[in-house]
């Protein structure tokens, strides 16, 4: 290769470093938000041409969306046609979203949107906020139909490209998109979002990575919940005020947790991840239709990322009450982020949380409830080519089915295709994956190349 001409590896990387530069924030209101943000968010369409030539001279792409302003969407639907036209109505659907939530430099090792490369633990990794969640999958998505492009590949059916422009608040991209699609008659045939991913050393006895494949997720609702009292100077408060309230509310939330549950997919999970284990787990796990109440036991004492798997779960994540120091405040409210297991209801979870809390006086609003999603079969043409990609890559890796707790954009998808996985073809370690909304995302280099193999794989199976 000539003198200072980047290798294809290393100018994927700088395509990613660029994409992760652009902060295109996602914020708490329909479409991109305010006027300042829209700025980013185009920045990042008109730069997607200038970094994947091949892609946007081949596909067609559309702007879909609301946008409350009246100009195009901001999330992109891209078209491949395939060889084959009778494809054209079971397309094969790629998802990622490239909306990130906010980050500030405080705190962070390397500033979230400067997409340093930095030697970590003797490999280079790119930092920055999205780098994983979700810019990763979005790049290394182009990246593989770009190089599959140079070599004249062309897919036996049609495929569909959607990255969606806000998944981290409402989805409202995606789900304008799926009603286009279903308006066109259109089900794909297969839809591969973000969701599980490459892991190890994050189940009881077992030793070796593997990968996990999101079959459904849960659903997702936001409560708030509200007191109201009669202001007043501090000098003289009530014996019992709404901050006092609504703080023995939660507390009475916290205390009575969702009912856990081992259901098929979380069965299915336990005996193939199981049959490799060690004794005594593989006798525990392979056997889990007989073993079920010992299995929750100790599964329950295994932390919050295995617990979760296992009932419907909630978080207070936002406090507000009072105006200021000296004055009693007028309400107080709290904001619980509740995730539902698949064998649950939106409805089911709202009554017991009303039942948990026992108080009339704490309302409780529902906001932007979503039901959980039908379960995909782990089986068939559609999964088994994705795990075939999988192999390719990683020969030998152990596959599972899983639930995914997170909520993403394949969600809307469900009412138009019956094959919807949630997966990203990237090995991550347990502080990688708790990085996730939180501070020093990060993605090793050699991850992100494999996630890229996994997609061209993939492609030339369809």
């Amino acid at each position: 290769m000539p003198e200072n001409v980047p290798s294809p590896d290393d100018a994927a990387i700088d395509r990613l470093r660029a994409l992760v530069r652009i902060p295109t924030i996602a914020r708490p209101a329909s479409g991109p938000g305010p006027r300042a943000d829209r700025a980013t968010f185009e920045a990042l369409i008109a730069e997607l041409p200038t970094l994947y030539p091949r892609v946007h001279a081949s596909l067609e792409r559309e702007r879909l969306g609301p946008d409350p302003e009246g100009g195009p969407g901001y999330s992109l639907l891209y078209h491949w046609r395939g060889s084959d036209p009778a494809g054209a109505q079971a397309p094969t659907m790629l998802m990622a979203h490239y909306d990130v939530v906010a980050a500030t430099d405080d705190g962070w090792q390397h500033p979230p949107f400067s997409a340093e490369l930095v030697d970590h633990e003797g490999e280079p990794m790119v930092w920055g906020r999205g780098a994983i969640d979700d810019k990763g999958a979005l790049a290394a998505v182009l990246e593989a139909i770009e190089r599959l492009l140079a070599t004249g590949f062309t897919p036996r059916h049609d495929v569909l490209l959607l990255f969606g422009h806000d998944e981290e608040v409402a989805g409202t991209g995606a789900q304008a998109v799926a009603s286009a699609l279903r308006e066109r008659g259109i089900r794909p045939a297969l839809v591969l979002d973000e969701g599980g991913a490459i892991v190890r050393d994050a189940f009881p006895g077992l030793d070796e990575p593997f990968a996990l494949i999101g079959v459904t997720e849960k659903g997702i609702t936001t409560l708030r919940l509200r007191v109201e009292q009669l202001g007043g100077h501090a000098a003289s408060p009530p014996p019992f005020a709404a901050t006092e309230r609504l703080a023995r509310a939660i507390l009475r939330l916290n205390a009575r947790p969702s009912r856990a549950r081992l259901d098929p997919t979380i069965r299915r999970m336990l005996r193939t991840l199981g049959a490799r284990a060690r004794q005594p787990f593989r006798s525990l796990f392979t056997r889990a239709d007989l073993t079920a109440p010992l299995i929750l036991r100790a599964l329950l004492r295994r932390g919050s990322e295995i617990t979760a798997l296992l009932r419907t779960t909630r978080a207070v994540t936002e406090l507000h009450a009072g105006h200021a120091a000296n004055a009693l405040p007028e309400y107080a409210e709290a904001t619980v982020n509740v995730r539902i297991a698949p064998w649950s209801s939106v409805a089911e979870a709202v009554d017991e949380v009303r039942r948990a809390i026992a108080d009339e006086l704490v309302t409780i609003e529902v906001l932007q409830p979503s039901e959980p999603s039908p379960v995909s079969p782990a089986e068939g043409e559609a999964w088994d080519d994705l795990v075939a990609s999988i192999h390719e890559v990683h020969p030998g890796l152990l596959v599972s089915p899983y639930v995914m707790m997170q909520a993403s954009d394949s969600r809307f998808m469900t009412g138009i295709s019956d094959h919807v996985y949630r997966f990203t073809p990237f090995r991550l370690s347990a502080a990688e994956r708790a990085c996730l909304h939180a501070k020093n995302e990060h993605i090793r280099v050699s991850a992100f190349l494999e996630g890229v193999r996994s997609y061209e794989a993939l492609l030339r199976r369809r």
